[in-house]
C-alpha cells in the first residue's frame, strides 16, 4: 500500500495511511470552497478544489460573473498518492498558515482568467452543525463543515481587465467541508427514486455567511418540502482581535420574493426567533449571482461532474454562459451563489453571500409541482 508525504504527519485517524480514508462509500470527499468580490457589484468569483479518494479523482473551478457573461475554467486529473499536491491545470490552493491564511492560483489560460490572491481570515472559523441526510435507509450524505469570512490581496484577471485586490474592500467567504455526499458518475437511483426531491419531495436551503466591518453574521436554514426545519443555525462571530465571544442569535428565520417566473431570489429578509432570539432584522438586496450549474461541477452535466473520471492526465477545460434577465437564465438557476447587500435595521451595512437553492416541491412557497415557477 503506498504511503505518501502526509503520513509524516500526526494526522492518522485509524490504522491506514493518510490515503485509506475512514469509509469505503465511493461518495468520500474533501473541498475547499472560496468566493470573493469587490466594493461593488462589477464582479462575483467562486473556487473551488476537491479529492475524492474512493473515485481517484481531483478536480477544481474557478467560475466569474463579470459584465454579462458567467466564465468558468475547470480542470480535472488523476488523484495518485500525494494529498498534499493541491494543483489541478492552472489551478492550485496553497494554506500558508492554517484557519487563517491561503494562497489561490489561477495560471494564465485560453479562457482569459488568472489570478494569485491571498485570503486573510478576519474572523474565527466557524464549526457548523454536523450534517446527514438519509434516502430510505441509506445514508446519503454525512458532512462536517466550517465557515470563515475574509479579506483578500493580490491581482486578477478577467474579461480583459487586470484588477488590483487589496483588502481595504475585497472580501469574501470560504468553507471547508469533507465526508460523504452524491458525487462522481451518477449511480442507478434504484429505490432512492422514491426519494428523490424532484419528484413527490423537495428542499429550500439558505447558506449566508455576512461580513461586516467587525463581525460575521452566520445563517444556515434548510427545510424540507412542507417547510420543516432540517437544520438550522444562526451565530455572530466578532473579528478576531476584539476578544469578545461568539453569540448565539436564535433560531434564525427567512422571507424570500422571488422573481417574477422563476426561483430566483429578488430580495430578502432575515431574522431570529425564540427565547432570548437577536432582536435584528436583515434586509438582503441581491447585486449579481454566480450559478453553479453553469459549468462548476456541482451538477452532473452529462460530461462534467465533481469527482467524474476524466482520465489519468489532466484535463482543462472552459465554459462561457452569457447573463441575461432573470427569465433568461433560467436553464442556469439551481444551487445559487447570490452576492447581496445586507443593512440591518440598526443602520448596519454588510456584504456577503446567500447561497439558495429551492428544489422540486416547496408548499411554503406555493411550488406545488416541480417545476412551479415564482
Amino acid at each position: 500500500m503506498p504511503l505518501s508525504r502526509l503520513d509524516e504527519y500526526l494526522t492518522h485517524q485509524f490504522p491506514e495511511p493518510v490515503d485509506t480514508v475512514y469509509t469505503p462509500d465511493r461518495n468520500f470527499y474533501d473541498r475547499y470552497y472560496f468566493n470573493l468580490h469587490g466594493p461593488g457589484d462589477e464582479l462575483f468569483l467562486v473556487a473551488g478544489l476537491g479529492q475524492y479518494p474512493n473515485l481517484g479523482v481531483t478536480d477544481a473551478f474557478v467560475t466569474i460573473a463579470h459584465d454579462d457573461v458567467q466564465t468558468t475554467v475547470r480542470a480535472s486529473r488523476e488523484l495518485g498518492s500525494d494529498r498534499l499536491d493541491t494543483s489541478v491545470g492552472p489551478l492550485r490552493i496553497e494554506v500558508i498558515e492554517g484557519l487563517r491564511s491561503l494562497r489561490l492560483v489561477c495560471e494564465p489560460n485560453e479562457w482569459g482568467i488568472a489570478y494569485d490572491l491571498r485570503f486573510d481570515a478576519t474572523t474565527d472559523a466557524l464549526a457548523e452543525p454536523k450534517t446527514i441526510t438519509r434516502a430510505g435507509t441509506r445514508i446519503t450524505q454525512e458532512t462536517f463543515r466550517y465557515a470563515q469570512v475574509g479579506a483578500w490581496t493580490g491581482t486578477l484577471e478577467v474579461g480583459g481587465r487586470t484588477y488590483a485586490v487589496t483588502p481595504d474592500t475585497w472580501r469574501g467567504a470560504r468553507d471547508r467541508s469533507w465526508g460523504v455526499r452524491p458525487i462522481g458518475e451518477p449511480e442507478p437511483q434504484g429505490i432512492r427514486a422514491k426519494f428523490d426531491p424532484s419528484g413527490p419531495m423537495g428542499f429550500l436551503h439558505n447558506w449566508l455567511p455576512i461580513q461586516f466591518d467587525d463581525h460575521m453574521i452566520k445563517i444556515t436554514i434548510d427545510n424540507d418540502h412542507a417547510g420543516r426545519r432540517v437544520q438550522e443555525e444562526a451565530m455572530l462571530l466578532w473579528a478576531l482581535d476584539s476578544g469578545r465571544p461568539d453569540e448565539h442569535l436564535g433560531r434564525p428565520e427567512i422571507d424570500i420574493e422571488y422573481h417574477p417566473g422563476t426561483r430566483e431570489v429578488a430580495k430578502g429578509t432575515i431574522w431570529c426567533s425564540g427565547d432570548g432570539a437577536s432582536s435584528t432584522r436583515i434586509t438582503a438586496t441581491p447585486l449579481r449571482t454566480v450559478y453553479l450549474r453553469s459549468g462548476s461541477g456541482y451538477q452532473w452535466d452529462g460530461e462534467w461532474g465533481h469527482g467524474v473520471w476524466q482520465g489519468a492526465e489532466p484535463v482543462v477545460q472552459g465554459v462561457f454562459d452569457p447573463i441575461g434577465a432573470p427569465t433568461e437564465r433560467h436553464h442556469l438557476a439551481w444551487l445559487n451563489e447570490t452576492l447581496c447587500r445586507f443593512e440591518t435595521d440598526d443602520g448596519r451595512v454588510g456584504m456577503g453571500m446567500w447561497e439558495n437553492l429551492c428544489q422540486g416541491l416547496y408548499l411554503p412557497a406555493g411550488f406545488d409541482r416541480p417545476d412551479s415557477m415564482g
